[in-house]
C-alpha cells in the first residue's frame, strides 16, 4: 500500500439482496455505520437477479454490454447449459477493481459474489466445492491467493455450504463470510472491499417477504453487520472506512407459478427423452425450451429461427402471470438484444414466478428434481429451500414458494435501497439505478467516473 493510499478511507461495499427500505428502520447496526450519510431508493435493472445485478454494479453497464444475462448461460455452439458455475470471464468488460487499480493503484477484495472466480481483483473468496468422480462433493473455496483458504480453514473450519443455500440455509453462512472478511482485512487491508451478505434472500423466498421468519432474518443479519463493522474497524487500525450498502433487488410476494417448459412441451416445441433418472430435457431435439430464472425466462429457439420465435412469443402472450413477451429486436428494451439472451424473453407479472418443470406427471420427474442440485437443473429452483420430511427430499411443488424477484422494477414496491456513510455519495437524481453503484464506488475512492 502506498503512503497516499493509506491516507484514503477504505471503501466497503455491502451487497445485501432483498433489503427493503423498511428493513433499515429495524437495523441499528446498519444505521450506525451509515449515519450522517444518505439513504436513497435503488431501482434494480432488469433482469433483477443476482448475477446481472452484480455485473451492473461493478461495470455500470447493461447486459448487452457486460454480457451477463442471467444466473446461467446457454452456450449455443456447444449446446450446453451452465448454471451457477461460470467465472469472471463471462463479464465482457473491465470492472470497478480494474478502474481502481488503473486510476490510483488501489487494491480490491471481492468476498462471495459468485462471478468473482478468476477475476483480476487482488483478493477473492467464494464457494467452489470440489465435484468428485463418484458424484459427491468436498467442501472448498476458491481464494486468491490460492493458498489463503487453508488459512481460513485452520481458523474457521470449512465454509458451511449447506447453510448457504437449500433447506438448511441460515445465518451460519453469512457469519462465516463476516469472520473470513475480517480475517482478510487484518491480513491484506484492501482499499476497496466488496462483500456479499445473502441472508435476507432465504426466508423472503421461502415464507414470503412479510413473514415473521423474514423479520427475524433482518435482525439476524443486522447483528452480523455489527460484528463486521467492529472487526473491520479494528483490522484497519484507525484508518477511516466509507460504507456503501446496495440492496441489489427486492423480493415481492407471489401467489402464482408459470411453467414455460410445460407450455412449450404441450405445444410440441419441447422434447424430452426417457432415462433411468426420469424424463430429461433434450435441448438439441427441442425447437424451443426455456431457461427460467425467478420471474423471467430465456426461451432459446433452435437455429434462432425468427418465425418459430414469433410463434413461441404468441404462445405466451396473454397467459396468466405473464406481463411481457419480447422477441427479437424488442429485447433491446432491457438491453438483452444479444446472442447470449434467449430469442424470446418471457417476463412475469409481480405476483408470479416461473418454474423450470417440463414433466407432466410427478412420477416422470428427473431424480435431480428432488435434490438440491443447482448445476443440473436448467433453471433456478427456489423449491430447494423447502424439505419434505416424509420423502426426505425436496418436494415437487412450486406453489410452496412465497417470494420472488427478477421482473422489471416498475413499482416502488419492487425497489430496494442504497445507503452510504457520506452524504455526498448520494447520486442525483434519485431514485438511482443499480448501475449507479459503479460510479458511487469510484466517487468514494476519490476517482471521477470520466477519468
Amino acid at each position: 500500500m502506498t503512503e497516499q493510499n493509506a491516507s484514503r478511507p477504505a471503501v466497503v461495499l455491502l451487497s445485501i439482496p432483498a433489503l427493503a427500505p423498511t428493513d433499515v428502520d429495524r437495523m441499528p447496526h446498519l444505521q450506525r455505520v451509515t449515519s450522517g450519510g444518505c439513504c436513497v431508493p435503488l431501482v434494480p435493472s432488469f433482469p433483477a437477479v443476482t448475477w446481472p445485478v452484480h455485473a451492473a454494479m461493478v461495470t455500470g453497464l447493461s447486459p448487452k454490454d457486460h454480457g451477463v444475462v442471467g444466473n446461467g448461460f446457454f452456450w449455443r455452439a456447444e449446446g450446453r447449459v451452465e448454471m451457477w458455475t461460470a467465472g469472471n470471464e463471462v463479464i465482457a468488460v473491465p470492472q470497478v477493481w480494474d478502474r481502481l487499480r488503473q486510476a490510483a493503484q488501489l487494491r480490491s477484495a471481492v468476498w462471495f459474489p459468485m462471478l468473482a472466480k478468476r477475476s483480476s481483483a487482488d483478493y477473492v473468496c467464494m464457494p467452489a466445492p470440489i465435484h468428485n468422480p463418484d458424484g459427491t462433493e468436498s467442501l472448498w473455496c476458491y481464494t486468491k491467493p490460492p493458498e489463503y483458504y487453508r488459512e481460513l480453514l485452520e481458523r474457521l473450519g470449512h465454509f458451511p455450504l449447506q447453510h448457504f443455500w437449500g433447506p438448511l440455509a441460515n445465518i451460519k453462512s453469512t457469519a462465516w463470510i463476516v469472520d473470513s472478511a475480517v480475517m482478510a482485512a487484518e491480513r491484506f487491508r484492501p482499499d476497496f472491499f466488496f462483500i456479499y451478505l445473502p441472508h435476507l434472500d432465504y426466508a423472503a423466498q421461502r415464507t414470503g417477504p412479510q413473514s415473521p421468519e423474514a423479520a427475524t432474518a433482518v435482525g439476524e443479519l443486522d447483528q452480523q453487520i455489527g460484528r463486521l463493522a467492529e472487526g473491520l474497524q479494528a483490522a484497519y487500525g484507525g484508518r477511516p472506512i466509507t460504507w456503501l450498502v446496495a440492496g441489489e433487488y427486492r423480493i415481492v410476494p407471489v401467489d402464482h407459478v408459470l411453467y414455460p417448459n410445460r407450455l412449450l412441451r404441450e405445444a410440441g416445441y419441447l422434447v424430452v427423452r426417457e432415462s433411468e433418472q426420469g424424463e430429461l430435457l433434450d435441448v438439441g431435439a427441442s425447437q424451443a425450451w426455456a431457461m427460467v430464472d425467478h420471474q423471467y425466462s430465456h426461451v432459446f429457439v433452435r437455429d434462432q429461427d425468427p418465425a418459430v420465435a414469433r410463434r413461441v412469443a404468441q404462445l405466451f402472450s396473454g397467459e396468466p402471470g405473464v406481463a411481457e413477451v419480447l422477441v427479437g429486436p424488442e429485447r433491446a428494451k432491457y438491453g438483452l438484444d444479444c446472442d447470449r439472451a434467449g430469442d424470446v424473453i418471457v417476463i412475469s407479472s409481480p405476483n408470479s414466478w416461473q418454474a423450470y418443470y417440463w414433466w407432466l406427471a410427478d412420477e416422470k420427474a428427473p431424480a435431480f428434481a428432488r435434490t438440491v442440485d443447482i448445476h443440473a437443473k436448467p433453471g433456478y429452483d427456489p423449491v430447494e429451500l423447502h424439505f419434505d420430511p416424509v420423502r426426505r427430499a425436496i418436494p415437487i411443488d412450486a406453489t410452496l414458494v412465497r417470494g420472488s424477484h427478477g421482473a422489471p422494477a416498475a413499482d416502488p414496491s419492487q425497489w430496494t435501497v442504497f445507503l452510504a456513510s457520506e452524504a455526498s455519495l448520494a447520486p442525483q437524481p434519485t431514485p438511482m439505478s443499480d448501475r449507479g453503484v459503479f460510479g458511487a464506488v469510484l466517487a468514494a475512492c476519490g476517482i471521477k467516473e470520466a477519468d
